[in-house]
């Protein structure tokens, strides 16, 4: 399975959105960097918190001011969200290319959303030096995409470099 076949069908943020949660977002993108612009987005999630583009909006908006915490709270919420629209299991652990295949039958480009998803909470969890989950959460991703047409792969070495480095240095200081 190609994840870069999507072509024809519907990205997130082809979906509809009601122009108060559009208006919402533009307006956070003016008024970007100030406390204005992070209430305007928790305001559009609320009023839509299964909204891809109000997730994608508002994750970057988080990892862009180094919030990663929270940031990952959204990559979660995102997960769980797209992941509901393509059968997927509630735990990313439990993925399988079984269940990928189901969901490109729904959606290829929903598919592809879920594990970029996954990516950007494994490398929020790189962020915050949680290396164990980030390289469970990239060899899970490699194991649907053993292409690495997602990228995957540079991400779990850097992850697997660092857990390496913390293990030879506890080596050492025992």
């Amino acid at each position: 399975m190609d994840l870069h076949d999507f072509e024809g069908q519907d990205l997130y943020f082809d979906e509809h959105m009601p122009d108060k949660i559009s208006i919402l977002i533009e307006s956070a993108s003016e008024c970007y960097g100030t406390l204005d612009a992070e209430k305007k987005l928790r305001d559009a999630f609320f009023l839509a918190p299964e909204n891809l583009s109000v997730l994608v909006a508002l994750y970057r908006f988080y990892y862009y001011q180094h919030n990663y915490e929270n940031a990952l709270v959204v990559a979660k919420h995102a997960l769980t969200f797209s992941g509901r629209r393509i059968q997927f299991p509630e735990d990313w652990q439990y993925l399988t290319i079984d269940h990928l295949g189901v969901g490109a039958q729904i959606s290829m480009g929903m598919v592809r959303f879920y594990l970029l998803s996954l990516k950007a909470a494994a490398y929020i969890n790189l962020r915050l030096n949680r290396f164990e989950t980030a390289e469970q959460m990239l060899k899970k991703i490699i194991q649907v995409d053993s292409s690495d047409r997602l990228g995957a792969v540079a991400l779990l070495t850097v992850a697997e470099q660092h857990l390496l480095n913390e293990q030879m240095n506890v080596a050492n200081f025992s």
